[in-house]
């Protein structure tokens, strides 16, 4: 049977968070988010003194074993810390959420190689600057969110993988929506090794960030999460050890791919419930203060309706992460379908009750003056983070 009293570990990480995303995080993500030039608010101090305290907690290594230096915390726990500091900052803890897929993907994939161990993964986890974070490199500007299109005959401008001796040649473009695109250290990149095997031709590299002919554009400017990261990056005959392909073309790709899906949905869905308290909680504040006709408007019955609604959507999107989190522990890395739907259900939800709790606080809502208008804005991303919640359910969909 599933508890849903948190352990003691639990209850004191996720007060850390709290404590942390209160006084540190909230008044960060504001600052930034309303920083016009996003290439100004990632070259910030701000952002990274930001990145770097949390970095001292330990957040970004939760999930990473103790051998190694960090915290070795299950998918439920990580869970309750993602979403607790998503309500005081989802932009900068969605960074940090893409900040370890190098580390992580090293321990799970390549645990014996001692090169990449002692260069990425412990590094990693004694950083204290938050400059050690990494990139998941996947989706192609001519394919998007549609894997089982990266390598359609019709389509030449995928990124490949050539081997020329001991090394790995790497060419090709992954598109702007690269999280950590432009400040990461390191990258995980998915290249193209056989055309003739489809999605099986793919190779899974380790490429840092400083190798000859790496390159990176310009952070694109977006309406919403404006402070977590996203750019274009460029390999133009990238050279790279043979050993720093940790996955091998194959039968076991599409596993691996499917693997990372169900754990990042879990993030983005994390994300989407954070968001959602905070629009949640500061409305709820403003009604119980904002006078009308003589009384709160929280007693006027259409406001009590807009946040009831939006509180039964917080309840019912966790406990739906939680049990897709379960799963995952229980039987690593999970039940594919049932996170697509966790996460599915917690963004679909995110936007709608972050317009709704705008229209509490009236022409208030869209004013600089209160910050839930941001909520509204953040959560438009996160339908579309890390692939579409449309392609997202066919696949789910067609699992059942």
């Amino acid at each position: 049977m599933i508890d849903f009293q948190p352990t003691d570990t639990q209850k004191q990480i996720v007060e850390t968070a709290r404590k942390f995303g209160k006084e540190v995080l909230q008044p960060a993500e504001i600052e930034l988010d309303q920083i016009a030039d996003p290439e100004e608010a990632f070259n910030s101090d701000l952002f990274w003194n930001v990145m770097g305290q949390a970095f001292e907690l330990g957040f970004p290594m939760m999930t990473i074993p103790e051998e190694h230096g960090g915290l070795e915390l299950d998918n439920s726990t990580t869970g309750m810390v993602w979403e607790e500091l998503a309500r005081w900052g989802s932009g900068i803890t969605a960074s940090l959420v893409a900040a370890s897929v190098v580390p992580q993907l090293i321990n799970h994939l390549a645990p014996m190689n001692d090169d990449l161990v002692q260069r990425y993964l412990k590094p990693f986890c004694e950083d204290t600057t938050g400059r050690k974070i990494s990139a998941w490199a996947s989706s192609e500007p001519d394919v998007g969110s549609d894997g089982k299109l990266y390598y359609d005959p019709n389509i030449k401008h995928y990124t490949t993988a050539v081997k020329d001796g001991d090394s790995w040649i790497i060419n090709g473009t992954k598109s702007n929506f690269v999280s950590n695109g432009t400040i990461a250290d390191v990258f995980i990149v998915f290249a193209c090794v056989d055309s003739s095997q489809g999605l099986r031709g793919s190779g899974t590299f380790v490429v840092p960030a400083d190798a000859e002919g790496v390159s990176v554009g310009k952070a694109i400017d977006r309406v919403g999460l404006r402070n977590l990261n996203q750019g274009p990056v460029f390999f133009e005959d990238v050279a790279i050890p043979e050993s720093y392909m940790i996955f091998p073309p194959g039968e076991g790709y599409p596993m691996l791919h499917n693997t990372i899906i169900t754990i990042g949905n879990l993030g983005v869905g994390y994300l989407a419930v954070g968001i959602m308290r905070a629009a949640y909680e500061e409305a709820l504040q403003y009604s119980k203060e904002r006078i009308q006709g003589g009384k709160p408007i929280f007693e006027q019955q259409l406001i009590a309706d807009k946040l009831f609604n939006c509180y039964r959507s917080i309840e019912a999107s966790r406990a739906l992460l939680w049990k897709a989190s379960w799963t995952a522990k229980t039987s690593f890395p999970g039940d594919l379908s049932l996170s697509i739907a966790a996460r599915v259900n917690a963004t679909e939800l995110a936007v709608q009750h972050t317009v709704e709790m705008v229209r509490v606080l009236g022409g208030y809502g869209i004013s600089n003056e209160y910050t839930i208008e941001k909520y509204a804005r953040d959560a438009m991303l996160l339908t579309i983070m890390d692939g579409t919640n449309e392609t997202l359910m066919l696949k789910a969909a067609a699992l059942l």
